[in-house]
């Protein structure tokens, strides 16, 4: 009985408590006054021991009103609500904040956290109305627009970080706002710095040492991730960015050539592909604060597409072709071309391009696994099986195999006349032993002339040359042999002069 006139007791002190502050801050018609009562204060302090929904009632009605002046004047229908006018949102609701500790900040209790509460309260209403608005006028959203808008908004929810704790952000839908965990990607800065594009020229850039990433921020992507549906416009924007780039890298070549022989140039990867990631680098940061989900997917096919323009227009598309007395022949058919052709050879300018695009290949090989290392790191969880550039990585060694079966061919078809002038010769006449036969002498100087220049141009990747040694020797000797064997009839003199040789 007594237990049940206690509760009576609280449920009409509750009541009263309510009614007080709608009496207060009325839900419509005239403004609040200037200030808090004592009586405010007070039940504020008895409501914290009374059922909770008290509490949250009195909370939801004075941020309700609070908020409501903001909602007047931010209308879908005004001129203020657009993007380009977002800044004046953040200030507005700055001032509204300043406002609540001059007048209110003493009536509630300090850990009810009510600017906080009135902050978070904006972000979820900003975020509604802007989705809404921008879904309305999707037609005029441009990229320079969109990521003005985003910067803003995000500059705005790191101004919360560093004003509240973020305590108030239990329920699940906020949490599902947090930022991802922590991770090593370098693509973490906030924006490319004249450092970051640097590092993009060395081989192995993407695993330097890294400073350590900046505590989380609780309150990223409370307004911003309602942009995430309209960021395909960035990313067609990135596309048409980088088919230019490309465009300008052919255009580039064309016009200045590749490096030159006989200089540090030599051997060296072309820029153009350091220009191609530091590009990358720049986009991976920007898309990864906009957003770590399905945009991200898109950039990555993006970034697929023009790995493989690059590898077919600056590498493939640049490999020199050769020309026999009957025309020219493509690089296939070059590599097919039968025993006994006059296959011009290359120069030592073909020579040295066909390093470079070897060492080029590389590294863009090397750059490529490291990118697909780190995209995987920046994409939400349940995406990482749809991050795989292996197809681009084949891309890049189809290109190192095709330059070192070029070297190889090139240095084979040079050697051709000679052993085709030994199975000529008429070993059966040949009366004594001399010295070095003219074909030993011929493979020998073609030897000497390609590899040490093959050898220079391919410092920086000895595997590559040694491969090229390797398939050399396992193309010539074969055919030697072959060779060898129509030198019949042969003499016992000959075949000692063969044997000396």
């Amino acid at each position: 009985m007594f237990s049940l006139i206690v509760k009576a007791a609280q449920t009409e002190l509750g009541q009263q408590i309510l009614a007080d502050f709608e009496e207060a801050f009325p839900s419509q018609g005239t403004k609040r006054p200037g200030g808090p009562s004592n009586v405010l204060r007070d039940a504020c302090l008895v409501a914290n021991i009374l059922d909770p929904r008290i509490k949250q009632e009195i909370i939801k009605k004075f941020i309700k009103q609070h908020l409501s002046e903001y909602l007047v004047l931010f209308q879908e229908n005004q001129d203020v609500a657009w993007l380009d006018k977002i800044d004046r949102r953040y200030a507005c609701i700055k001032r509204q904040l300043v406002d609540y500790e001059e007048k209110y900040g003493r009536m509630f209790p300090r850990e009810w956290c009510m600017a906080e509460r009135i902050a978070v309260e904006f972000c979820h209403v900003t975020r509604a109305e802007l989705a809404k608005i921008m879904r309305t006028r999707a037609k005029e959203i441009e990229v320079k627009l969109l990521l003005f808008a985003i910067q803003r908004t995000t500059n705005f929810e790191g101004f919360l970080a560093k004003r509240f704790s973020g305590c108030t952000l239990t329920d699940g839908t906020l949490k599902k706002l947090e930022s991802p965990p922590p991770s090593t990607n370098p693509f973490l800065e906030d924006e490319p710095t004249p450092e970051m594009e640097e590092l993009a020229t060395e081989k192995g850039d993407l695993d330097q040492p890294k400073k350590p990433k900046a505590p989380d921020n609780p309150f990223h992507g409370i307004v911003s991730k309602c942009f995430e549906p309209h960021l395909y416009v960035y990313i067609e924007s990135q596309d048409k960015n980088l088919g230019e780039l490309i465009d300008r890298f052919v255009a580039d070549f064309k016009a200045q050539g590749p490096p030159k022989p006989n200089t540090d140039e030599g051997g060296a990867v072309l820029p153009s592909c350091a220009d191609l990631f530091v590009y990358y680098k720049k986009c991976m940061v920007q898309c990864s604060q906009l957003s770590t989900g399905e945009p991200m997917i898109a950039l990555t096919t993006i970034f697929q597409k023009y790995l493989r323009e690059y590898a077919w227009k600056i590498l493939s598309g640049n490999l020199p072709k050769t020309t026999t007395s009957s025309g020219g022949l493509t690089i296939s058919s070059l590599l097919k071309e039968k025993e006994g052709s006059e296959v011009a050879k290359f120069t030592l300018e073909e020579l040295c391009l066909i390093c470079n695009i070897l060492s080029t290949a590389e590294y863009c090989l090397a750059t490529t696994q490291q990118l697909e290392e780190k995209l995987k790191e920046k994409v939400d969880v349940s995406l990482i099986e749809r991050i795989n550039l292996t197809g681009e990585m084949d891309t890049f060694s189809t290109v190192i195999s095709s330059s070192i079966q070029l070297l190889v061919q090139d240095l084979d078809a040079a050697c051709d006349p000679a052993l085709t002038a030994m199975s000529k010769m008429q070993w059966q006449n040949v009366e004594h032993v001399g010295d070095q036969s003219p074909y030993v002498t011929s493979v020998i100087l073609h030897i000497k002339q390609n590899v040490p220049i093959i050898r220079d141009n391919l410092a920086s990747t000895r595997k590559y040359f040694t491969q090229f040694c390797v398939k050399f020797a396992n193309s010539f000797i074969p055919k030697f042999i072959t060779h060898l064997f129509k030198c019949k009839p042969i003499s016992m003199v000959g075949a000692e002069q063969v044997r000396w040789t």
